[in-house]
């Protein structure tokens, strides 16, 4: 009992899957729908961040922002590139001290879904101003909820859910605008390599400070030799020589006349 009562649910919850299968196959081929969208103008916004990288380890990257602050990204993925040079470069490609810049582009794009669903066939039965039964043009019936404000066509001429009968032959169109924005960012990272280490400065010439070699003893004076003025002259010589003799011969005659 217990096996038979499951399969009989089994296949009860086939049929209805199948009915309702067949219900919305029918409903779909009797209900036309079609789908426009309409496009505004866009928007665009453009933000950009700089960034000096300061260490690089693994996948994990510190760059300092422009602002001085600190921003620490880990995990970043191995797909992610930046463009240095015209050159694609990785996360292992970075260098401490390159300059990194991230443009995001945000594009913002208004538009309307219209969808407009038509459906034609005979008032079968009508409940005003709620629903409506009607006969489609396979001899199926199909009940419809009548929104508020509802037209419907009767040979060319417009009327509510109040002027309908059985009978009449009728179409109705439902449209329905719905409003949607459409968010789209697109991210360009771009950098540049960090400037070449400064050369050495060129080499100034230095003073070097030597003691200067003692000087060698001044050798010792010669003495002079005496010698008259080339302008001296010899007669005073003579004249004292001639004075001696004549004392001498006086005294020779002092001593004769004793």
């Amino acid at each position: 009992m217990k096996l038979r009562s499951t399969w009989s649910s089994a296949w009860f919850m086939l049929a209805v899957a199948t009915t309702c299968l067949a219900v919305s196959a029918r409903m779909s081929a009797q209900v036309q729908t079609e789908t426009s969208t309409s496009h505004g103008t866009a928007t665009h916004d453009v933000k950009v961040e700089r960034a000096e990288v300061v260490t690089v380890s693994g996948n994990n990257l510190v760059v300092r922002m422009e602002d001085g602050t600190i921003r620490d990204f880990n995990n970043v993925p191995e797909s992610a590139r930046v463009t240095v040079d015209g050159k694609e470069l990785g996360i292992h490609d970075l260098k401490p001290g390159m300059k990194l810049q991230r443009t995001i582009t945000t594009t913002t794009t208004p538009k309307v879904v219209t969808t407009t669903q038509t459906v034609t066939g005979k008032v079968w039965h009508v409940n005003p101003p709620n629903s409506v039964i009607l006969t489609m043009a396979n001899g199926e019936n199909q009940q419809f909820k009548i929104p508020n404000g509802q037209k419907f066509s009767v040979d060319g001429k417009q009327t509510d859910a109040w002027g309908l009968k059985k009978g009449m032959t009728v179409s109705a169109t439902k449209v329905v605008e719905v409003p949607e924005t459409v968010v789209t960012q697109q991210r360009a990272l771009s950098g540049t390599m960090p400037p070449p280490p400064a050369a050495p400065a060129a080499d100034q010439p230095i003073l070097i400070v030597m003691a200067a070699p003692a000087a060698a003893p001044a050798a010792p004076a010669q003495e002079a030799k005496a010698e008259l003025p080339k302008t001296g002259s010899i007669l005073p010589l003579v004249g004292l020589l001639g004075l001696l003799s004549l004392a001498s011969s006086f005294g020779l005659k002092v001593l004769r006349a004793k």
